[in-house]
C-alpha cells in the first residue's frame, strides 16, 4: 500500500526485456514494492545508484508506457506506523487517462483529463483519486472527464509542472469506491460452508452487522 506522497523523483535509464532501470537516491532491498508513477513494481536488482523493477506483460498493457522516460514519480510501500497524509493507494492502476485541458489560476491550477465511462463510475466528486501516483481530489465530474485542482505546492513537489496537454497518465481510482462498485453491482453474495448456501442481500448484510 501507498498514500500517493511521491518521495523523490527517479531517472529512467532503461525500460526494456519488461525490466526498468532507474537512478535514485532510495535504496530499496529486493522484493521491495515501489509505486513507480503510481504503479506497483517489484524491486529485482539493487544496484550503486538505483535499482531495476520488473513489469509483468499485463501491467505493461494497463501503464501509459511513453511516461517511463527521463524522470518518474517514486514512493516506496508505507509502512502500518506511517502517517497517512494522503490516502489508500493499492499501485494497481485501473486506466488511463489524457490531459485535455490546462488552466492557471491565481491560486492553483486545473487539470482536465478525459478518461472511460468504467472510470468516471468509480469518481466521487470531492473524493481521492490518484494520477501518476499522486494523491488528488476530484472536483468535478463531467460527461467524459474529471477536473482537479492542483495547489501550488503540489504542483511544484511534482511532476505535474512538465505535463502538457495530450500527455496520458495512469489512473487508480479509491480502493473503497471500487470494492463498494463492486459489491452493488454484484447480483448476490454467496456463501458456502457445510450446511448452507445462502445468497445474501445488502439487507441481509445489514441485518447480519446489526445483531452484533
Amino acid at each position: 500500500m501507498f498514500t500517493g506522497l511521491v518521495r523523490e523523483f527517479g531517472k529512467v535509464e532503461s525500460l526494456q526485456n519488461a525490466k526498468l532501470t532507474i537512478n535514485a537516491k532510495y535504496k530499496p532491498k529486493i522484493g521491495d514494492s515501489i509505486a513507480v508513477n503510481g504503479a506497483c513494481l517489484t524491486t529485482i536488482q539493487v544496484l550503486n545508484k538505483g535499482f531495476v523493477l520488473e513489469l509483468s506483460e499485463e501491467t505493461q498493457q494497463q501503464l501509459a508506457l511513453e511516461s517511463y522516460k527521463d524522470l518518474v514519480h517514486i514512493e516506496p510501500a508505507m509502512l502500518l506506523s506511517d502517517r497517512l497524509d494522503g490516502h489508500l493507494v493499492q499501485g494497481h492502476i485501473d486506466g488511463i487517462g489524457e490531459i485535455t485541458r490546462i488552466e492557471s489560476h491565481r491560486i492553483g491550477t486545473d487539470f482536465f483529463i478525459r478518461t472511460t465511462p468504467k472510470i468516471l463510475a468509480l469518481c466521487v466528486p470531492k473524493g481521492s483519486i490518484a494520477i501518476q501516483g499522486i494523491s488528488l481530489t476530484i472536483n468535478e465530474i463531467l460527461q467524459d472527464s474529471l477536473r482537479l485542482t492542483i495547489i501550488p505546492h503540489t504542483f511544484d513537489s511534482t511532476l505535474f509542472k512538465n505535463y502538457k496537454v495530450g500527455m496520458r497518465v495512469n489512473i487508480e481510482t479509491d480502493c473503497l469506491a471500487r470494492m463498494v462498485w463492486h459489491f452493488l453491482h454484484t447480483n448476490s453474495i454467496t456463501i458456502k460452508d457445510s450446511n448452507t448456501a445462502q445468497n445474501l442481500s445488502w439487507e441481509a448484510v445489514d441485518r447480519i452487522l446489526g445483531s452484533y
